[in-house]
């Protein structure tokens, strides 16, 4: 199992293929190297990753799969726009016992789990507005959604909670964005696209968290289960997307965003291939500068699992503590 001294000595590496050219990923001498036309551009010691995105077209060797298999580094395959396509990761097959837990929980148990994350979401959301310190009058939408979140008789009631509470989230800690509203992956405007960059890479780094401690990242508790989808990965990335969120807001005071970095096609905005590694730095910077809290909250919700006398893990994204 990935211990917490090994995680703060691991990285994630994110590797952008140059179209036209011959790219190429190979294991050699314990490194994991990348070449482009015969030349080697970059190589990572295999025992300080955790993961690798590879973002465009590429060739790569089966001595790779064997070793970042036996090492257990996942590799992710993306398109130029962000989206995985493919993935070999490294998995936690073995551990039958907290499979047979996942699916053993009662619907009261996964309800109660689904709050949990939820009220941890809502938290998060509070904190960052309130972080900001725009007035006097502090932003009470953790102190207003709890009493609902305890009186929720379904999921589809929690989802529908959840959702005002973003909602209000969104339009308060972003109106100095220009902020429209939130539509996951239709992409209308730059802010869309960007969170939509940035959730993609949480979520690939949660799940290859997870499959590493043997959860089955398809049996969510909050998301139910559905053909594909990772619902548990859904699931556990829900107290931690105010990491993205944050960094957008960040990004933009720094003027980090330029506009000409983007194209409009048929409504929908894309990233120009020259700048795609640049926002993708952005907030893989900001998730590996809270790769520990994520490792422990996955290992506290673990340890829950397995027995159920350990609380239930908790994530403040001021303090980046996890409780």
């Amino acid at each position: 199992m990935l211990t917490l001294p090994d995680m703060k000595s691991k990285q994630s590496l994110f590797i952008q293929m140059e179209p036209g050219c011959r790219n190429r990923l190979f294991f050699r001498n314990e490194n994991i190297v990348f070449e482009r036309d015969g030349k080697i551009i970059n190589q990572a010691s295999c025992h300080r990753v955790l993961a690798v995105f590879m973002f465009g077209d590429f060739t790569f060797t089966s001595g790779l799969v064997r070793e970042c298999r036996r090492r257990g580094v996942s590799l992710f395959f993306l398109g130029y726009n962000f989206r995985v396509y493919g993935f070999l990761d490294a998995r936690g097959d073995g551990n039958y016992l907290l499979r047979m837990a996942q699916y053993q929980l009662s619907p009261e148990d996964e309800f109660t789990i689904a709050k949990n994350l939820v009220k941890n979401k809502i938290a998060n959301q509070t904190s960052l507005v309130n972080s900001l310190k725009r007035s006097s009058s502090s932003f009470e939408l953790a102190l207003e959604t709890l009493p609902l979140i305890n009186k929720a008789k379904s999921g589809k009631e929690l989802l529908g909670i959840e959702g005002n509470s973003s909602r209000l989230f969104f339009n308060e800690y972003f109106k100095e964005i220009d902020w429209f509203r939130r539509l996951p992956r239709v992409k209308p405007d730059i802010n869309n696209l960007l969170l939509d960059v940035g959730y993609t890479l949480l979520f690939n780094f949660i799940d290859s968290l997870l499959l590493l401690f043997g959860f089955d990242t398809y049996k969510g508790c909050y998301h139910k289960l559905f053909f594909q989808r990772k619902s548990l990965t859904c699931d556990i990335m829900e107290p931690f997307r105010c990491i993205i969120e944050k960094q957008l807001l960040k990004s933009f005071h720094l003027k980090q965003i330029d506009k000409e970095d983007f194209f409009l096609d048929q409504g929908r905005y894309s990233l120009r291939y020259k700048e795609s590694q640049k926002y993708a730095g952005i907030f893989m910077e900001a998730i590996m500068d809270h790769k520990e809290p994520i490792y422990l909250f996955v290992y506290k919700f673990y340890r829950f699992m397995m027995d159920e006398v350990n609380p239930f893990p908790s994530f403040d994204v001021l303090t980046k503590e996890v409780k």
